[in-house]
């Protein structure tokens, strides 16, 4: 097993406990963690979990689903910024001023 999958694994398994604990099938931790994606997102609804409490399958997807919808936003910001990034270069760079000379 690769250090990822070891990961990846220890999460889940936290959030199976996390969710049992609150009174729902360990299998819902299954499904939660696929949508999630990474091991600091299954980390990040575990620990809501522990702390929040909540008290139906419904506050547990939409914290779920604020999670995902956090992470597709700061995805989006670094691909902004690394667009911008490239885009400030190429306005600084010899290349634009050489074609704009031709």
């Amino acid at each position: 097993m690769t250090p990822n999958q070891r990961q990846w694994s220890l999460s889940r398994n936290e959030l199976a406990r996390a969710v049992s604990a609150l009174g729902y099938p360990a299998e819902f931790a299954d499904l939660l963690a696929k949508q999630l994606g990474s091991p600091k997102a299954i980390d990040r609804l575990t620990s809501y979990l522990y702390h929040a409490k909540p008290h139906s399958l419904e506050m547990i997807v939409d914290e779920m689903l604020a999670i995902k919808s956090e992470i597709e936003a700061w995805r989006e910001k670094k691909e902004s910024q690394e667009a911008q990034a490239g885009y400030s270069a190429w306005l600084r760079s010899e290349e634009r001023w050489n074609t704009e000379d031709s």
